[in-house]
């Protein structure tokens, strides 16, 4: 995998509005460049996913990968908020509640999702200076 070390990777569902917005929320967020971002169905997600073993049939939203590690759900959610600007660090603070729990809401909130939401039928296309921040 020839992506750069330094940035950490957000695998997200490239057919859900809801994952899309968030994409689009962390990036305006994201003023120390620090993420990168790859559709859970593009090459690069699917290298990913097979490398870091993991089951998308559980986990179909949103991934972090961090070096050589992976985090899912509720973990993968707080620890991005952790590197946002304004107050969105502060969030990281519920990393103290149980995962179970944080997964829970999660899930509830995941499962809906299209309901909420609407699905998209295919990608957005990012603008070109989006672009360099995809995978």
């Amino acid at each position: 995998m020839s992506h750069n070390v330094s940035h950490k990777i957000i695998l997200f569902d490239g057919v859900c509005n809801l994952c899309n917005s968030s994409v689009v929320f962390i990036i305006k967020r994201d003023k120390k460049d620090v993420f990168r971002f790859a559709a859970l169905q593009s090459n690069v997600g699917m290298v990913l996913v097979n490398e870091h073993d993991i089951d998308t049939s559980k986990t179909d939203s949103i991934i972090l990968i961090d070096g050589n590690k992976s985090y899912e759900k509720s973990s993968a959610a707080l620890r991005i908020a952790k590197e946002l600007s304004g107050a969105y660090p502060l969030l990281y603070g519920f990393m103290i509640v149980p995962k179970f729990i944080r997964n829970r809401v999660y899930d509830y909130i995941a499962k809906n999702r299209y309901r909420w939401y609407g699905k998209k039928e295919s990608c957005m296309i990012p603008t070109p200076e989006l672009k360099s921040k995809f995978l």
